[in-house]
């Protein structure tokens, strides 16, 4: 085998643990946190409190 077909094999092996760990990641994610907390913005809910008080 030449070099740069071990490199593809081994950039394709890092590519799949890479997609692997960002599924369980989700997973992970997703099962610990409800949908209420993944979709909110508590920067927006900060900067609309900053804005308050210049007004």
């Amino acid at each position: 085998m030449e070099t740069w077909q071990l490199l593809e094999y081994a950039a394709w092996g890092v590519s799949a643990l890479l997609g692997l760990f960002m599924v369980i990641d989700w997973l992970k994610t997703d099962t610990t946190y409800s949908e209420d907390v993944l979709t909110s913005s508590r920067e927006g809910e900060l900067e609309a409190m900053t804005e308050e008080h210049k007004i």
